[in-house]
C-alpha cells in the first residue's frame, strides 16, 4: 500500500498562562506581541495522530501548514524535529485580523494549492479563542467529510479511515471516506518529544522572511539543502478574493472588552463535627442556595 499525504493544521497562540493587563488591543484583537507564544496544545496531539499513522503506513508524508506572522514558523520547525517532513506558512498582511470564516478560507484556498491530499488532522480547538470552528469550516469549504472529537485515528487504508471518537457520553467509533478532515480532541496521546537526529537536521530551517538578514553563508547552506527551505506563501501564492480576507472577510466583530479579576470572598472556616455541618446546613437554607 502507497503511503499517506497528511496536512496538519497547526497554530502559533498566546500563552494563556501569561496574559497581562496589555492582552488586548483597543480594537478587541489579541495584542500577540506582548505575550509568549507556544504550539497550540490540541494541534500537538493531532501532529501525533499524524506521526502514528506515518509509523503505520510506510511512505506516509506529513505537511505542516499555518497561518501567521513570519515567526509562526517556530512551530513548523518543532513539527519537524518531531517526525514531520515540511510544512508551509500562510503568511501576509492581508490575513491579519481574520476571524474563523477568513481563516478557514485562506486555508481551504492553499490547501486547494497543495492538492492531493488524503487526511487533514486539526486540533479541536485554539486555546486563543476556543471556537472550535476552523477544522469543520475548511471541512466545509474543501467539501470533504469530516470526523470531530477524535481521541485515535485506528486505520487509513484503502480508502477507508476509522477514527475513535470521545463524546461527552462516551466512546464510539466511525469509518468515513478519505480525503477526509479529521479534529482532534486533547484527551489524545501527547505528542513524542523532540528527536535529537530531526533537531540537529532542521534547526536551520528558515522560512524566506527570517532569511531577509541572514548573510551569504547562511543563504549557501539554505541553497545546498533545499530541507531547511520551509515554504511560504503569501496572498499572491493562492487564489483568493481579496473580500473574504482578514478584517474585511470577517463577520465576527469585537463589541467591547472587559478585563475580569477574580478576587477572594470571605470565607468560613468549619471544624468536622456535626454541629458545625448543622449549623451550615441551615445557613444555606436559610440564604436558598439550596433547598
Amino acid at each position: 500500500m502507497k503511503g499517506l499525504k497528511i496536512v496538519v493544521l497547526a497554530k502559533q497562540v498566546p500563552d494563556t498562562r501569561n496574559v497581562g493587563k496589555d492582552a488586548m488591543k483597543a480594537d478587541g484583537t489579541v495584542n500577540r506581541a506582548v505575550l509568549p507564544a507556544i504550539f497550540n496544545p490540541e494541534d500537538l496531539n493531532a501532529l501525533e495522530q499524524a506521526l502514528r499513522l506515518k509509523d503505520k503506513y510506510p511512505g506516509t508524508e506529513i505537511t505542516l501548514l499555518t497561518m501567521g506572522p513570519g515567526r509562526a514558523a517556530e512551530i513548523i520547525r518543532e513539527g519537524l524535529y518531531r517526525g514531520a517532513d515540511n510544512g508551509f506558512l500562510l503568511s501576509d498582511r492581508a490575513f491579519a485580523g481574520s476571524d474563523t470564516l477568513a481563516t478557514s478560507y485562506a486555508i481551504s484556498q492553499a490547501l486547494k494549492k497543495m492538492g492531493n491530499i488524503d487526511i487533514i488532522i486539526a486540533g479541536r480547538q485554539a486555546i486563543d479563542g476556543d471556537t472550535a470552528q476552523v477544522g469543520p469550516q475548511v471541512a466545509e469549504k474543501l467539501a470533504f467529510p469530516q470526523i470531530t472529537y477524535a481521541e485515535d485515528i485506528v486505520s487509513a487504508e484503502k480508502g477507508k479511515i476509522i477514527v475513535k471518537r470521545r463524546l461527552e457520553r462516551g466512546v464510539e467509533t466511525v469509518e468515513g471516506t478519505m480525503p477526509m478532515v479529521v479534529t482532534v480532541n486533547a484527551s489524545a496521546p501527547d505528542c513524542r518529544p523532540r528527536n535529537a537526529k530531526f533537531v540537529m537536521k532542521y534547526k536551520h530551517a528558515r522560512a524566506v522572511s527570517e532569511m531577509q538578514n541572514a548573510d551569504e553563508d547562511y543563504i549557501a547552506l539554505h541553497n545546498n539543502r533545499p530541507y531547511l527551505n520551509i515554504g511560504e506563501w503569501s496572498v499572491n501564492d493562492i487564489e483568493t478574493k481579496a473580500e473574504e480576507l482578514g478584517l474585511s472577510g470577517s463577520p465576527t466583530k469585537v463589541k467591547a472588552i472587559e478585563n475580569v479579576v477574580f478576587q477572594a470572598k470571605e470565607a468560613k472556616v468549619l471544624e468536622p463535627t456535626d454541629a458545625d455541618m448543622d449549623e451550615l446546613m441551615k445557613e444555606l437554607i436559610a440564604n436558598h442556595t439550596i433547598g
